[in-house]
């Protein structure tokens, strides 16, 4: 958890709320400074819910930074009134302010870790309230004693009690959180009355089982981080192989589910145990398409592919577009990709791959002439249909999408080359046989397609899965 010696720069934040297990926090981090050689501060964030009790834990925090003689890094919010105006809960509300606050202060490189003043009975209430809820396996691992984030919990191990019974006995100064008896707060609930309750009845070390079953949980999620590591997120999504889920093993089916699902949305809040289950479901269909929210996202199968994005992606998305195709000067499409055109003479030997994307030009500008109509780049559009070249008949091209399983969510922003009402060219099944290159063609022109490489739009995110 803590940084050695041979690394330089270490800053150590500990957060302290003012109650007896963030000052015994403090505390060791001090005793154990001198062995590790780190820059201590000290972390409060004000969250407002208590009126003066709160200005006062805020001041006696940081005058207990002050007599050691350490920085102070101190916030006022007010949570209530913040929830309430993001419709959330006041303390998951509050939780999430405090890791914001303290990822704010280690992008700012004031701290590189923030050690916070969980303990074990922190942990079995953790995992109750999981249970509760109906988690999965990764859920009852509780809260993990270090983060990828940069958080450590150096009391880890240690007891709500065997803490206070350390800050008695060295007569260290806390203070009492008055709202911390409240049992209309689930977790003081918890710990007040159903934890108590099951150790009268079930088991006196009812906090060291939960606990030790976090541990043996989070050791399995270790080894499945291995096995089932996180999907690429591309341009906002993420695009699985029914197949993946379908074919696996039913526990690693579920991690890679939950896996994509986190990746997209940043996090697994809301996400429940029904909804990795759907996913399932959606994946063992051999056939058809299929759409769902979930919290925070929009997870979408056709055919063989199911993509996950955030909620609300495809609004906004541009349906209609139509630009001027103009030789040498790529234009760029609502999905950020950049088609172009270029005109070159014969070349010998071009195989089948290459005339694919080569046209006639000389055939081309007599249509031009003929019709009066420049090129455009445009979007496919229900109802279009021509005769790709090698291809016996006249198709449409929702045909074509369907023979080469094109899901849905591409076909959106699917470019052709137009000459009026007349199609020249369309990714994937290539030139209209009449306008086609050939070996013996005087004068071509070449169609160059770049994928889209941010995701500066709706769209770009949209359609980059393929």
């Amino acid at each position: 958890m803590l940084p050695g010696r041979d690394q330089e720069g270490a800053r150590v934040g500990a957060a302290v709320s003012g109650g007896a297990d963030s000052v015994c926090l403090l505390e060791v981090l001090l005793e154990l400074r001198p062995r590790f050689g780190y820059t201590l501060s000290v972390i409060h964030l004000n969250h407002g819910l208590r009126g003066a009790d709160s200005e006062g834990d805020a001041r006696f925090v940081e005058a207990l930074a002050a007599s050691h003689g350490l920085e102070f890094h101190g916030r006022a919010i007010e949570a209530a009134r913040e929830a309430e105006a993001a419709g959330d809960n006041v303390e998951q509300y509050a939780r999430r302010a405090r890791l914001k606050f303290f990822g704010e202060l280690m992008s700012a490189g004031a701290v590189t870790r923030v050690a916070t003043g969980h303990t074990r009975s922190d942990q079995a209430e953790t995992v109750l309230l999981r249970m509760a809820r109906g988690t999965g396996n990764a859920g009852l691992a509780g809260v993990l004693p270090v983060t990828r984030e940069g958080l450590i919990r150096p009391l880890f191990r240690v007891g709500r009690a065997e803490v206070e019974d350390w800050v008695r006995g060295r007569a260290i100064a806390w203070r009492e959180d008055a709202t911390n008896r409240d049992v209309s707060f689930q977790r003081n609930r918890v710990r007040h009355e159903v934890l108590p309750l099951m150790a009268q009845t079930l088991n006196p070390r009812i906090d060291e089982a939960l606990a030790g079953l976090a541990e043996v949980a989070r050791g399995e999620e270790e080894y499945w981080a291995e096995i089932a590591p996180a999907p690429e997120v591309r341009h906002g999504v993420v695009v699985l192989e029914a197949a993946e889920l379908r074919d696996a093993p039913l526990a690693l089916a579920r991690r890679r589910a939950r896996r994509a699902l986190e990746a997209v949305k940043g996090d697994l809040r809301k996400i429940e145990f029904i909804h990795i289950e759907r996913v399932l479901e959606m994946a063992r269909a051999r056939e058809g398409s299929d759409r769902v929210q979930l919290p925070g996202l929009d997870v979408f199968r056709s055919f063989d592919r199911i993509r996950i994005a955030p909620a609300g992606f495809d609004n906004g998305v541009v349906r209609e577009f139509e630009a001027e195709a103009a030789v040498g000067s790529p234009t760029r499409m609502p999905d950020g990709s950049q088609m172009g055109l270029s005109v070159s003479g014969p070349t010998a030997g071009c195989g089948c791959d290459t005339l694919k994307l080569q046209l006639d030009w000389e055939k081309v500008l007599g249509l031009v002439e003929v019709t009066g109509k420049g090129l455009k780049w445009r979007h496919w559009r229900p109802g279009d249909r021509y005769q790709p070249a090698g291809r016996r008949n006249v198709a449409k091209v929702k045909e074509m999408f369907q023979e080469e399983r094109i899901p849905l969510w591409e076909r959106r922003h699917w470019p052709l080359l137009v000459c009026g009402k007349e199609i020249l060219w369309s990714r994937r099944f290539g030139p209209a046989g009449e306008y086609a290159a050939a070996p013996d063609s005087r004068t071509r022109v070449e169609i160059s397609e770049c994928a889209a490489k941010t995701n500066e739009s709706r769209g770009a995110r949209a359609t980059s899965e393929g």
